[in-house]
C-alpha cells in the first residue's frame, strides 16, 4: 500500500500512460486502414478481434520484458535501443519506403494487424516496461489505464496528435528520459552511480531527451531537404495565369488581390477565413479575374505504417482526409459563385503552404490563426506562425 504513496510510483504511472498512448498511435492507424477495405460488419469484427488479441500479446510480452530487464547489460542494450526509437518517432516517412503489399479479405486484414503490432510493439513494450522500474503492480495499472484510452480512443488520439504535433516532440523526449533512466539503473552500474554519482539519476534522463531532440530534429531536416517540396496528391490541379487587369484599382486607389490562396481544413476558424476570401472577391472591381486557390495539406503517417499497409491504401486515406477537410469550404464557395482551384497536399502544413503560395505567385495568403494543427491559446497556431514567418507571400490571418 505504501507503493502508492510515494512520488516515484505516480511519476512511472503517468510516464507508462504517456509511452504508451503516445507509441500507440502507429498501431491504430494500421488497425484502422487494415480493415478500411471490408464491408462494414467484417471492419467491425476484424478491428475488435485485431486490437483484443495485440493487447493479450502486448501485457505478455511486457511482463516478460520487465522480467528480462533486471538482468545485467539488458537496460544498457535497452537503452540504445530505446534512445533510436525516439528520434524515429521524429523521422517522417522516407518518399522511398517500403510498402506492404494489399491484404485480401478478413483473415488478411488479421494477419496484417498481428504480425504489424507485433513487430510495432517493439518499442511500445520495451519503453513501458523500463517506466515501470520492476513493479509489477505499477505495470499492471499502467496498462490498465491505458489501453483502454488506445482502443477506444485511438481515432481522438490520432486527430490530438495532428492538430497538436508537439505532442510527438514530448513523447520522443519522454523516451529520451526513460533510455537515460535505463543507462543510470542498470545492474551493471546502479551501485557505483548510487555510490559516486548520484546525481547523475537525474542528469542521465535529462541528457537522454535533449540527445533524441538534437538528433531527431536534425535528421529529420536532412530527410525533408532530400524530398520535392510539394507532393500533391492525385493530378495537380490546373493553375491559369493570372494578370491584373489594366486601369483596375479596388477602393481606396489600392491595387485589388487577382490571386488568394486559401489554406483550409474543417475547423471553424478556416470557413471564416473562406468567408473572408469571399468578401475580397466580392469587392474585386473585375471578381473573374480574381484566382482562388483552395489548399489541404495532410500530415504524413509514420514510416512504420507504410510498412504494413499498401500505398495506395495510404493515399486513398489522405486523400479521403482532405475531401472531408475540404467540403465545408468548397461548399461556402459554391454558394457564393467563386470559381476555384483545389488541391490536396502531403507534408508539413506550412512548408507546403508557403512553398505552394510562392510557386502559384500568390498576391495573397488568407488562413485562420487557429485550426490547421494549431497548439498555442491566445498566439498564433504553429501552421499559421509557420507560413507567417516562411512565406514571402503577403499572409492575412482571420481570428
Amino acid at each position: 500500500m505504501t507503493e502508492f504513496l510515494t512520488p516515484q510510483f505516480w511519476t512511472g504511472l503517468m510516464a507508462i500512460i504517456g509511452v504508451n498512448i503516445i507509441l500507440s498511435g502507429d498501431n491504430a492507424v494500421v488497425i484502422a486502414l487494415a480493415a478500411r477495405s471490408l464491408p462494414p460488419a467484417q471492419q467491425k469484427q476484424a478491428i475488435m478481434w485485431g486490437s483484443g488479441a495485440a493487447v493479450v500479446m502486448r501485457i505478455i510480452l511486457t511482463i516478460v520484458a520487465v522480467e528480462l530487464l533486471r538482468l545485467p547489460y539488458l537496460k544498457l542494450v535497452g537503452g540504445v535501443l530505446l534512445l533510436w526509437i525516439a528520434v524515429q518517432l521524429m523521422m517522417p516517412e522516407e518518399d522511398g519506403a517500403h510498402h506492404a503489399e494489399g491484404t485480401v479479405g478478413f483473415w488478411g486484414a488479421m494477419k496484417t494487424i498481428l504480425v504489424a503490432d507485433l513487430v510495432m510493439s517493439l518499442d511500445n513494450v520495451l519503453a513501458v516496461a523500463a517506466a515501470a522500474k520492476g513493479s509489477v503492480t505499477l505495470l499492471v495499472l499502467g496498462l490498465a489505464i491505458s489501453i483502454p484510452l488506445v482502443v477506444f480512443g485511438s481515432t481522438l488520439l490520432l486527430k490530438l496528435m495532428e492538430r497538436y504535433p508537439v505532442i510527438i516532440k514530448l513523447g520522443a523526449a519522454l523516451l529520451g528520459w526513460v533510455a537515460g533512466e535505463m543507462f543510470v539503473s542498470d545492474p551493471l552500474v546502479k551501485d557505483w552511480v548510487d555510490a559516486n554519482a548520484a546525481t547523475l539519476h537525474w542528469v542521465g534522463p535529462g541528457l537522454g531527451a535533449v540527445a533524441v531532440l538534437a538528433v531527431g530534429s536534425w535528421l529529420a531536416a536532412r530527410v525533408l531537404a532530400r524530398r520535392p517540396a510539394l507532393v500533391e496528391l492525385g493530378a495537380p490541379a490546373a493553375v491559369p495565369p493570372v494578370a491584373p487587369a489594366p486601369g483596375l484599382l479596388a477602393a481606396g486607389g489600392a491595387a485589388p488581390f487577382n490571386r488568394i490562396l486559401l489554406p483550409v481544413d474543417a475547423s471553424d476558424n478556416a470557413l471564416r477565413a473562406v468567408s473572408y476570401a469571399i468578401g475580397l472577391w466580392r469587392k474585386h472591381p473585375a471578381p473573374s479575374a480574381m484566382d482562388v486557390q483552395v489548399i489541404n495539406v495532410q500530415r504524413e503517417l509514420s514510416g512504420d505504417v507504410s510498412r504494413f499497409i499498401p500505398k495506395e491504401s495510404v493515399t486513398s486515406y489522405h486523400r479521403e482526409r482532405s475531401e472531408q477537410a475540404l467540403a465545408r469550404a468548397r461548399k461556402l464557395l459554391d454558394e457564393a459563385g467563386v470559381k476555384y482551384h483545389a488541391h490536396t497536399f502531403v507534408g508539413k502544413p506550412w512548408e507546403v503552404i508557403s512553398d505552394f503560395a510562392a510557386k502559384v505567385a500568390s498576391d495573397l495568403v488568407v488562413m485562420g490563426t487557429r485550426g490547421l494543427g494549431s497548439y498555442t491559446g491566445g498566439m498564433l497556431g504553429s501552421v499559421a506562425q509557420g507560413v507567417a514567418q516562411l512565406s514571402k507571400v503577403p499572409v492575412l490571418l482571420v481570428k
